[in-house]
């Protein structure tokens, strides 16, 4: 037997009084999150132990905040796994900054929510709320797959909320102790990576060639930037007001392409038959890509969350690796140079000859850092096979063509 692990995203239904509670207990939630990580950050040595961040902040937070004991320890979780993360990039030489979360979201457990076959009741500041799930027609779909079947137990959930639409979605993880649904040694030779490389130019790039352009997100956010700038110089009450719908419009639309980028994104997963799809690691993306903005680093973490919940539903685990000389490196011979990169869209290699599109052959080795990490042993066979356009790549160079 083996424990399998699904989240499934529930939209909620609710009256307003009920939504004006949970932006609340949102707003209140985040607050005590950075409470958390404003204390540790006092210390040179940071603090990561729970325990000594609920001794240090649990009466504060409760004092502070309206929200219940189970909520005030949920955000102290979460801020300790961010602080740990913090010093774990300290420990390997990396820079990391203080943690803030902004983000409006809520954890939540089974001591916080109680979850029903249709509606689930929520702790707030002022009490519980219960919220209706807006579900599809039982079928062939993640929500009758895992949230109603009797064999999957719902383990917690995290509530979302997003601007662009006004609504709040729970997304609800889910554990079953199952046969076969994982691999075991036999199979493993079938699993398959897709390798991803996010960029200004390009924004998503993969391993089996497809890409993505970011010309005409980038345009579109050119133009709102030099409207918006008119606006500002008129200076009118009107002006203003109208700054803040393009705003909202601006969001809402940037929102949807990257629904649609990280859609097709999946789907290229599921018809190359990959069981994962590897990122670049966001943090610090902005210092390590000339040209990148504070815009560029939010889209590509909304880009990497969207494709994430997405492939979930297709049974499809969304990760991020460490991005080290991925833009350098030689995705055929391995030599890593600086010379090997020209300019940002030209690779060719100084040792083998080999010339590529630079973020083509970035997103190759995105994937092989997965593919390593995922061997079995040094001379083992290889376990995982990186997807390309004509077929798969292995760890060790064995390229077997795809099935017609």
């Amino acid at each position: 037997m083996a424990e399998v692990r699904r989240t499934v995203v529930v939209k909620l239904d609710m009256d307003d009084s009920d939504a004006t509670l949970l932006h609340e207990t949102v707003e209140e939630y985040l607050w005590a999150c950075n409470y958390v990580v404003r204390d540790a950050w006092q210390d040179d040595y940071k603090p990561t132990s729970k325990t000594k961040l609920h001794d240090r902040t649990y009466s504060d937070v409760r004092k502070q905040t309206r929200l219940q004991a189970n909520l005030v320890q949920s955000a102290r979780n979460r801020a300790a796994e961010a602080i740990k993360g913090v010093v774990a990039r300290w420990q390997n030489g990396k820079k990391a900054s203080q943690p803030h979360f902004t983000t409006p979201s809520v954890r939540y457990d089974k001591r916080s929510a109680t979850f029903h076959d249709d509606h689930v009741s929520l702790s707030t500041v002022n009490g519980r709320i219960e919220a209706e799930y807006v579900l599809p027609p039982e079928g062939d779909n993640p929500h009758t797959k895992y949230l109603r079947d009797d064999d999957y137990e719902v383990t917690g959930a995290t509530l979302q909320y997003r601007d662009a639409t006004d609504t709040f979605y729970l997304h609800i993880g889910t554990k079953a102790d199952v046969e076969s649904e994982i691999p075991d040694e036999g199979d493993a030779e079938n699993s398959t990576v897709l390798g991803v490389d996010l960029g200004i130019e390009q924004i998503a790039v993969t391993s089996t060639g497809m890409f993505w352009s970011g010309g005409y997100l980038n345009h579109r956010r050119r133009e709102y930037e030099r409207v918006r700038g008119d606006l500002q110089r008129t200076g009118t009450e009107s002006a203003h007001r109208t700054i803040e719908r393009m705003g909202d419009r601006e969001t809402r639309w940037v929102e949807d392409y990257l629904h649609r980028i990280s859609k097709a994104l999946v789907q290229e997963a599921v018809s190359h038959g990959c069981d994962r799809i590897a990122f670049e690691e966001l943090t610090d993306i902005r210092d390590r890509m000339p040209g990148a903005k504070k815009f560029h680093a939010w889209a590509f973490r909304r880009l990497y969350d969207y494709t994430a919940y997405k492939a979930e539903t297709e049974g499809i685990d969304a990760t991020q690796v460490d991005p080290a000389y991925t833009s350098k490196r030689c995705s055929k011979c391995g030599t890593t140079l600086d010379e090997n990169r020209p300019s940002q869209e030209k690779f060719c290699c100084q040792k083998c000859g080999y010339e590529v599109n630079a973020d083509y052959n970035a997103a190759k080795n995105i994937g092989f850092r997965l593919l390593r990490a995922g061997q079995k042993s040094p001379h083992g066979g290889a376990t995982r096979h990186l997807a390309l356009n004509s077929g798969t790549l292995n760890v060790n160079g064995g390229y077997s063509p795809a099935t017609q």
